[in-house]
């Protein structure tokens, strides 16, 4: 089951370079459009719009329709969006087209989980799973270091027709690798109903914790990404470089995620490996931004908080199983999740933008971002004590 495993990840990977190829095209948006830094973190913040409003229900629809069919729909949306994003004209079409990707996105990534648990024994899932965390900052780098070739060579339209190249093939992929989903498959007509997962889901304690924790994480860490290429050229560095520097960055976070499925493999506690990883990415902010420190010093704090921040995503989707109601609703449990972390992530950057603007300094973004890493730090405790109550209650507990 490897190929198909494989082709499950590129769906992540081909969803989350169309988050990657905007921050090192920005400043070439800024100058097309004539937007201000506040418009243009809109371009940011509006991927995040149908994930912040539809995420459970996305969730919902794999787990009622299909987690392939619902990828499938996922990826050809991103396809054509990213295409017709790249005929825009103005940036309020641009601005429709990101929202419409992230339909996309959020339909393509979902039912990654539930692929991923279909297609391995038991004995692999949770690193499994914290190496399907790692789909972000995978396709980020991919599309952070290709992006800046692509605007030499044909502006920045070139990155959006990559983009949906490449959804596109990872679509004709996953219906030719992945088999079908078995309900569809066998003829089997009887599936859950939509309003009993999203009473099962919305009644428990266990995904309302996961979504909060990934909206307070992901909000600091892609704020701080998106920015980072047009930080480090406002400070005179060469736009390549920068984009470079920004990649590896994001690199990073992969290896955090794919240790965060190790750990919990082999028992650490979640709560102390979350708990952690908020502190580091808490101090790692301050550094960054707010000290005095030279610049090599401020880059080794950057990529800290990306390589151990990267333990919470990683944590996070290898306990979604664990507090998901029950087995059938793991996709909606993800998809609250992944609401959470859109939210967080539409959130943030305009108020960090806001932030900037007022007084005039980059080194004020780690006042947003170190508060949100400490709020992460209590929800850690909170799913600390809840994976201790399901642990003495057993088999048989349910999620509170």
């Amino acid at each position: 089951m490897l190929l198909p495993t494989a082709v499950v990840y590129l769906a992540g990977f081909a969803g989350a370079l169309n988050v990657g190829k905007l921050p090192p095209s920005l400043t070439a948006l800024q100058l097309a459009f004539d937007m201000t830094l506040l418009q243009a973190s809109l371009l940011v913040s509006a991927f995040q719009v149908f994930g912040m409003a539809l995420g459970i229900f996305g969730g919902l629809l794999a787990d009622r329709f299909g987690a392939r069919r619902l990828m499938g729909t996922g990826l050809a949306l991103l396809a054509l969006a990213s295409a017709a994003g790249a005929a825009s004209t103005g940036p309020a079409m641009l601005l429709a087209c990101r929202a419409l990707e992230s339909a996309g996105f959020i339909l393509a990534v979902l039912p990654g989980p539930v692929l991923m648990r279909r297609l391995l024994p038991p004995s692999r899932m949770s690193v499994a799973l914290g190496v399907w965390g790692s789909y972000m900052p995978a396709g980020m780098v991919a599309a952070l270091l290709a992006t800046p070739w692509l605007l030499r060579a044909g502006g920045w339209p070139a990155a959006w027709w990559a983009c949906a190249v490449a959804s596109a093939s990872v679509l004709g992929l996953l219906f030719a690798c992945v088999p079908a989903d078995p309900r569809h498959a066998a003829g089997v007509t009887a599936r859950p109903r939509i309003g009993a997962l999203a009473r099962a889901t919305l009644a428990a304690r266990g995904p309302w914790l996961l979504a909060l924790a990934f909206g307070l994480y992901a909000g600091q860490w892609m704020v701080v990404f998106s920015f980072l290429p047009t930080i480090y050229e406002a400070g005179g560095i060469a736009p390549a470089a920068a984009a470079s520097l920004s990649a590896l960055g994001v690199a990073v976070n992969a290896v955090g995620n794919v240790a965060a499925g190790g750990l919990v493999a082999r028992g650490a506690s979640r709560a102390r490996v979350l708990s952690v990883a908020s502190a580091t990415m808490a101090l790692a902010a301050w550094v960054a931004f707010g000290s005095h420190a030279p610049f090599a010093w401020r880059y080794v704090a950057v990529l800290a908080f990306s390589c151990v921040g990267g333990l919470v995503p990683g944590t996070l989707f290898t306990t979604a199983p664990r507090f998901a109601p029950h087995a059938g609703a793991i996709s909606t449990t993800t998809g609250l999740m992944q609401q959470g972390s859109n939210l967080g992530q539409f959130v943030t950057p305009p108020l960090v933008a806001t932030v900037v603007g007022a007084a005039g300094q980059w080194q004020h973004t780690w006042w947003v971002t170190s508060a949100l890493a400490c709020a992460n730090v209590g929800v850690a405790l909170a799913i600390g004590r809840l994976d201790r109550e399901l642990q003495a209650r057993g088999p048989a507990g349910a999620p509170a």
